[in-house]
Formats: structure tokens, sequence, C-alpha cells
């Protein structure tokens, strides 16, 4: 009897793009965005969420930078595991800053405390995919 055990490469893929690009590629999607939500309605989503205007226009602009370093990442044959771990640990950093606003770094009203919970679940699903992915291909 003979097993065989396939796993699906970081640089190429039978059936198009590797797993690892398409986790970045889906994160950068729902970064920008945010980015573009928080930047186009800040007016709109200060009073609804808590942060300032000023503070709703900084996290949009971060977020397009974000989404667009994940889009380039994401795109590249091979994806570059090192840069991939990257945005894992710096999904995870957000996760954090979203606990520490959460309970008090900012503002928030209550539909502010359980947008910014519930896309600080968002964003941990990510970096756990991210990690699962990566780890498998070691």
């Amino acid at each position: 009897m003979t097993t065989r055990i396939e796993t699906q490469s970081l640089s190429t893929s039978t059936t198009g793009r590797p797993m690892i690009g398409k986790l970045l590629l889906l994160d950068a999607g729902v970064s920008g965005l945010n980015g573009i939500a928080y930047l186009a309605g800040a007016t709109l989503l200060d009073g609804l969420l808590g942060p300032s205007v000023l503070t709703l226009e900084i996290l949009g602009a971060f977020l397009l930078v974000w989404a667009g370093a994940l889009a380039w990442i994401g795109t590249r044959d091979p994806v570059p595991p090192g840069l991939a771990r990257e945005v894992m640990i710096g999904n995870l950093v957000w996760v954090a800053g979203s606990v520490a606003v959460a309970f008090g770094l900012l503002s928030l009203t209550g539909i502010g405390l359980i947008w910014c919970l519930a896309q600080a679940l968002v964003v941990a699903g990510f970096a756990i995919e991210q990690y699962v992915v990566l780890r498998a291909h070691r």
C-alpha cells in the first residue's frame, strides 16, 4: 500500500493562485473597503462609532496603504513567506490594538464597541488562517 501526501506550494498551484495569495487578497479587499468607508464616511461614522473624524480619516488612510501592500504581496509569484508572516504579525498587532481601543483607549459608542470587536474577530480569523497556511508549507 502506498500513501501519497500532496501539499500546495506557496509559489504555484494547479488550481490557480496559492491559498496564501488568496488570503492576502481577501484581507486586502476587506481592509480596502474599511479604509474607503472610514475616509468617505468619517463625518457620518464619528457619531455612530465614537472616534473623531480625524481619527477615522487617519485609520482610513492607513488601511488603504495596508490594503495596497497586501495586494502587492498577494500577487507575487511566489508569495514571499517572510512577508506573508509579517502580514500575519501585523494582523495580530491590529487585533491587540482593537482590544485596547475597545477597553478604553478611544471613546466608543455601543455600536462602535461592537464594530471594533467584530472587526478584531475578522482580522484574528485572517491571522489564524494565514498562520495555518504558512505552517503547512514550512
